[in-house]
């Protein structure tokens, strides 16, 4: 089942998810329903908050971006390969120089900025059968684990950018949050008018 994508300015995104455990209800269900929402919006990660639920969830697919020229042969393999769910995950740790890369959000429609980040992480989570993993990441891989990662903190890509930059997008957040955007997906609309 699609489920409709939660826009900028509901309060679930700003919340810190909660951990979870293997008896928390319909989850089997609920992460197909998350794979089927982002499948559906052109997405490579959605946390659960984006779809209304403040827990410790996200789940990515970069394979997307395995054809891209600027990506090492040995990166465009990795990332071929990397659909992941991680549940309860904790970042240990965040290692290099930080780089620029353009990020966008379900969330937040229409809005693309370069966010700077690490390149490299080390990341303990759960699998969808709750098997413990410590892996380290890099590159893009890296990067799309760290966004959706914050989704589970309340934080979003704009609150990494200059107060420049996130004064001249102020605008179009605010339309967002009022419905005043076009996405080819289903989305919520935490300050839409309700029709009479």
């Amino acid at each position: 089942m699609i489920l409709p994508i939660v826009a900028y300015g509901d309060p679930v995104l700003r919340k810190k998810g909660i951990e979870i455990s293997e008896d928390y209800p319909k989850l089997k269900e609920f992460i197909a329903n998350m794979w089927e929402t982002m499948y559906e919006a052109s997405g490579v990660g959605l946390a659960a908050p984006q779809v209304g639920r403040a827990i410790r969830l996200f789940i990515i697919d970069a394979s997307p971006f395995a054809d891209d020229e600027n990506v090492s042969e040995e990166e465009n393999a990795q990332l071929a390969e990397m659909k992941m769910v991680f549940i309860n995950p904790k970042i240990i740790a965040e290692e290099g120089e930080e780089w620029a890369f353009n990020e966008g959000c379900l969330s937040i429609p229409d809005v693309r900025e370069d966010v700077f980040r690490k390149p490299t992480i080390t990341i303990e989570y759960l699998d969808e059968n709750f098997k413990s993993h410590t892996k380290t990441f890099d590159g893009i891989g890296a990067r799309v684990i760290q966004h959706e990662y914050d989704h589970i903190e309340g934080i979003l890509f704009t609150d990494k950018l200059s107060s420049l930059k996130k004064r001249l997008i102020k605008g179009k957040l605010s339309n967002i949050s009022k419905g005043k955007v076009h996405a080819d997906y289903r989305m919520r609309f935490p300050l839409m008018k309700k029709g009479r």
